[in-house]
């Protein structure tokens, strides 16, 4: 969230007129994320295969790089065809099938921009690969709710941490709004809302706890690290909003950001632990 700056001025209730668009934008997302994944299925492949697609084509609208619809078609393909793999539990051929697009759209985009175009396609599919496999495997709904738990936690408490203590900035040049306070308050309240929810759901086998709650905090330090990720890419690019799709928030890749540096780590931890399939036994079970 960022406010109008120090030199503007701002007209009467003008903050709070922008206010309610993002208030209501933000309950509708976080209703539609909750739903889906409570109905879990066909429908959440869907909602997250298509959020997916939109990042991949925002973040090939935001590279600056010839051939710009060729690289969101061919994105769009390679992403559709690694959730529809994910979906079958094949994430080998998810990998295969998002390196294959990815070097297609990197030839599109021409050698300048060869690496943003390829990895924007890496970016998008593992999104889809990583929260399918996740939400689909034995306890998917408490990991994937443990997710929005810590990403969640952290943007609010890092927000409300940084305005109330302030201090020194976390990283200017990036992200002029972010200070080390809001930081540290944001991982560590993050990494227990995750906690507190899978206890709200009873999900915490013996001592489960100490292990999920140190996976949580690595978890929430890389949730802040994506948000910074797409703040430099924005900031390199020149662009303010990945798009203009969700009133008051920006785009998708503006409310994903965290999240998708926070799924895939968790997705990566699960296999490494448990094997590609059960991804989520291998996250909660310590």
């Amino acid at each position: 969230m960022t406010g109008p700056s120090s030199g503007a001025a701002v007209r009467p209730g003008s903050a709070m007129a922008d206010l309610a668009p993002r208030l209501l934008s933000g309950v509708v997302m976080a209703a539609l994320a909750l739903g889906t994944l409570w109905r879990g299925g066909e429908l959440f492949v869907w909602f997250w295969a298509i959020a997916a697609i939109i990042v991949g084509w925002e973040w090939q609208s935001l590279v600056d790089a010839p051939a710009r619809w060729p690289r969101v078609l061919a994105t769009g393909i390679a992403v559709a065809a690694a959730a529809f793999f994910a979906r079958r539990f094949s994430p080998d051929l998810s990998m295969l099938v998002l390196l294959a697009g990815a070097g297609v759209v990197a030839w599109l985009g021409g050698e300048k921009r060869r690496l943003w175009c390829g990895f924007g396609v890496i970016y998008a599919g593992a999104l889809a690969t990583a929260v399918i496999g996740l939400r689909l495997s034995l306890d998917g709904l408490e990991a994937v709710l443990w997710l929005f738990a810590i990403v969640w936690g952290t943007d609010i408490m890092a927000y409300f941490g940084g305005r109330t203590l302030g201090g020194p900035k976390l990283w200017p040049r990036v992200s002029p709004s972010k200070t080390w306070s809001g930081f540290l308050v944001g991982v560590t309240c993050g990494s227990l809302a995750g906690l507190v929810a899978l206890f709200a759901r009873d999900a915490l086998v013996g001592g489960a706890w100490m292990g999920v709650l140190a996976l949580g905090f690595v978890t929430a330090i890389l949730s802040q690290g994506g948000d910074l990720f797409e703040s430099s890419m924005k900031r390199h690019f020149g662009v303010k909003d990945s798009s203009h799709l969700i009133p008051g928030h920006g785009g998708f890749m503006d409310r994903l950001d965290g999240f998708i540096a926070a799924a895939v780590f968790a997705a990566l931890v699960g296999g490494l632990r448990n094997g590609p399939v059960e991804l989520a036994i291998g996250v909660l079970r310590w």
